[in-house]
């Protein structure tokens, strides 16, 4: 599931945007977010493993003042809700995005209205998997999809003949064009995805039973992270070949695979965004539903009437922002700055809980674990504040 959210639809704009609108300039912002990655995640794991219980749930638990557990576990809820209806919104219009290139004409005009009819198609498409349960063999069918897609990307990414001096100093050297700072953060949002530790932490004990399966668990994880992590870079290296500054469709993020694959570009495109967003169209109300289920503590199970509920009422306010006529691409790009606006915020009580002794014992965090983590939150927080500075310039 780690590996997933680098493969959704978030990634291939925002990484196309990214290498489109900066060139090489901004490589460096997604070996960053990597490593931000790998060590956040690596805490999650390890929570989920050692104290076998979810991030939501140990907040909650380890939080004794009555007033500040309702504040923590109110801000949970809160950037949960917010960045996951967000993120579906992005997931859906990601979907419509690679469906539009096989159904074209699929907006209907009522009043001053814009309505596209092919949201609704993709949030049915994700009830039903997620209502009856029977998601996984589609799942891996559409993930295999994204997969080929990536591959495609690896192998653009070496055809475009890239000057490796220019390659080299966009990973190494730290640069800031002018207008960058909202998609700098929206790398960010698009590889160290907040509701991916709260996820990570609830559902990794099914996997691993022990603390002696430690080692199996972060080997899973920095493997799936960084191979994510190098489709992502290839991604915006592809992109950085295309040779104009809008990209408004699918047809335009196709132009970066064009080198491979000529005319079919357009539909294997379409293909794989349409297979990302309905994976993750799935995945992110699942994750909103564990993180309530901890928080209230319901213990419901997943076809019980509460836990749907939830995921439901994601899925619905998805659904009708992907509808509303907004521009996909605008979507799926806010929607991951609202994920880097939120993570600072994750990652603190991420941070706090890993160095509780009474939970982890031996295995709470280092002094260096808690320098890495603490860079990366204070280096969210800065790019955080600077985007909304921007933004309100602007205004």
């Amino acid at each position: 599931m780690v590996a997933a959210a680098f493969i959704g639809p978030g990634t291939v704009t925002v990484c196309s945007l990214a290498g489109v609108q900066f060139g090489f300039t901004l490589l460096w912002a997604m070996v960053l977010s990597i490593i931000a990655t790998i060590v956040l995640q690596e805490m999650a794991a390890r929570l989920g493993i050692v104290h076998h219980t979810g991030l939501a749930g140990t907040v909650k638990q380890e939080i004794r003042n009555p007033l500040l557990k309702i504040l923590a576990v109110g801000l949970i809820l809160t950037a949960i809700i917010i960045g996951n209806a967000a993120y579906e919104a992005g997931n859906i219009s990601g979907g419509v995005l690679g469906l539009a290139t096989l159904i074209p004409n699929a907006v209907v005009i009522i009043g001053e209205f814009q309505f596209n009819t092919l949201s609704p198609v993709i949030g049915i498409v994700a009830f039903v998997l997620l209502f009856f349960g029977n998601y996984k063999l589609i799942e891996r069918f559409l993930i295999g999809l994204v997969l080929v897609m990536s591959i495609s990307f690896l192998v653009t990414a070496v055809l475009t003949g890239p000057k490796i001096s220019e390659v080299i100093k966009g990973l190494f050297i730290p640069r800031f064009p002018e207008e960058s700072w909202l998609t700098v953060v929206a790398l960010i949002g698009t590889t160290v995805v907040p509701y991916n530790l709260f996820l990570h932490a609830s559902l990794v004990k099914e996997k691993w039973k022990s603390k002696e399966d430690l080692g199996a668990a972060r080997t899973d994880t920095y493997i799936s992270i960084v191979l994510g992590g190098i489709v992502s870079l290839a991604i915006i290296i592809c992109a950085a070949a295309i040779e104009q500054d809008n990209i408004s469709n699918a047809a335009d993020l196709a132009k970066a695979l064009q080198p491979l694959y000529g005319d079919y570009a357009t539909y294997l495109l379409g293909i794989g965004l349409f297979a990302a967003g309905i994976t993750s169209a799935i995945t992110a109300p699942l994750a909103a539903a564990y993180v309530a289920n901890e928080c209230f503590g319901w213990k419901a199970g997943f076809r019980s009437g509460r836990f749907r509920s939830v995921w439901i009422s994601i899925l619905i306010i998805g659904v009708v922002f992907s509808s509303l006529g907004f521009s996909p691409i605008e979507v799926i790009r806010l929607a991951q700055v609202a994920n880097g606006l939120l993570l600072p915020v994750i990652a603190g009580f991420l941070l706090w809980i890993m160095n509780r002794k009474n939970i982890l014992g031996a295995y709470s965090n280092s002094t260096f674990q808690n320098i890495l983590g603490s860079i990366i939150m204070l280096a969210t927080i800065g790019l955080g504040v600077l985007s909304l500075v921007k933004v309100y310039n602007s205004l």
